[in-house]
């Protein structure tokens, strides 16, 4: 059957209470922003010489990139392990990615110092070949273009425009193979990042050469859990036809994803004999011990066939490993981080709010798209 048919918009009120909510909160996310681009980062943001980065670039790009790899997780299954069945999953997860990526992007753009300088990244004569960073904002910029083009059947099906969208399906084949090659490249770069920073990450988040590994495997972890949670959400606030048998089996691959990461993770604190640094009384090994509980809490839950098929459980488990992936990156990009004697920070009030605008904003987004455009899956009847 065509998929042409198999969407449909929501069409349901736009206004809604949650949303003029979401709405208050982007605002004053959007004073912020504009304060800092007229003031400077000094206005509103307690960054400093030792912590040039702070928790806009932790969260929207080496936090909210993994948020956004809902698209990159199911592309691997469905194009590359030829996993037909989850096409009715993959609109509402592209277009989150799209959002998470774009927000992320533009979110960089808060930590620049010489914001105005960004045109920089399109002019090759001017790129720093010996930066991480280069590799990672090229990739980032590219696959967002890779995700307008995947999202584009969207439109053209909602406008009608069937000898486009005829058009676009013969070609689209490469763009999803962009669309997996991108995130697997810059997601572990985010990881070699944390090599290059060395002895200023904790040795319980400083693997060194299995970083890029790590990074890939909470990024893909943290996509499946996110369509999870998509998902489970649509039913539950939009009045969405369960996916519960679908998700079921993408919570299998999960498990065997968690254990794999739990093994590398522990395997590397094994070999290296860094384990004892567990028995140290700080800040940094209770965020140890909290992250790895986030992890096998939902493990033992997803691990279990009967809890499995429970979608409250499911919804549990997701929301359980979205927090595990973020806290790890956190942990390992600021928590974790140490500049040495001197230095200290903890975000400001407007960076808080900027961050909470940037959510609210994309979450707003994703309501109007998929109330006015044919996203999500059309529930099948009998």
């Amino acid at each position: 059957m065509s998929h042409y048919s198999s969407y449909q918009p929501i069409g349901t009120k736009l206004l809604t209470k949650s949303f003029l909510f979401l709405g208050v909160i982007a605002a004053i996310g959007i004073y912020f922003m504009a304060q800092r681009f007229i003031h400077g980062m000094g206005a509103v943001s307690n960054l400093n010489g030792g912590y040039p980065w702070g928790i806009w670039v932790v969260y929207d790009v080496v936090v909210g990139t993994a948020l956004a790899c809902g698209g990159y997780a199911l592309a691997i299954t469905i194009y590359v392990f030829n996993k037909g069945e989850y096409h009715p999953l993959i609109r509402p997860a592209i277009l989150a990615s799209l959002l998470g990526y774009a927000l992320g992007g533009f979110g960089a753009l808060f930590d620049m110092g010489r914001w105005w300088q960004f045109y920089n990244i399109l002019l090759p004569w001017n790129w720093n070949f010996n930066s991480v960073m280069l590799e990672v904002g090229l990739c980032v910029f590219t696959y967002i273009m890779v995700l307008l083009i995947e999202f584009a059947p969207v439109p053209f099906e909602k406008a009608g425009k069937a000898h486009k969208l005829k058009s676009l399906n013969k070609v689209l084949f490469f763009f999803l193979a962009l669309g997996v090659l991108l995130p697997t490249m810059h997601q572990s770069s985010l990881g070699s990042m944390l090599i290059v920073m060395g002895y200023k990450i904790d040795p319980l988040w400083q693997s060194l050469q299995l970083q890029p590994l790590l990074a890939i495997l909470t990024a893909i972890i943290m996509g499946f859990s996110v369509v999870i949670f998509e998902a489970s959400m649509s039913t539950v606030g939009l009045a969405q036809p369960a996916e519960t048998p679908l998700l079921q089996k993408l919570a299998k691959a999960i498990v065997w994803l968690v254990s794999l990461y739990l093994l590398v993770r522990f395997g590397e604190l094994l070999l290296r004999g860094k384990l004892g640094l567990l028995l140290h009384a700080n800040l940094n090994t209770l965020m140890f011990l909290i992250e790895t509980a986030l992890f096998v809490v939902p493990l033992l839950i997803l691990k279990d066939p009967l809890k499995r098929s429970s979608a409250k459980l499911l919804l549990i488990a997701g929301m359980g490993l979205l927090l595990a992936g973020s806290l790890y990156r956190f942990n390992a990009f600021l928590i974790g981080y140490n500049p040495g004697p001197g230095y200290s920070y903890f975000p400001s009030a407007p960076e808080i709010m900027v961050t909470l605008g940037v959510i609210a904003i994309e979450i707003m987004a994703y309501l109007t798209m998929v109330k006015i455009f044919p996203v999500l899956h059309r529930a099948k009847h009998a």
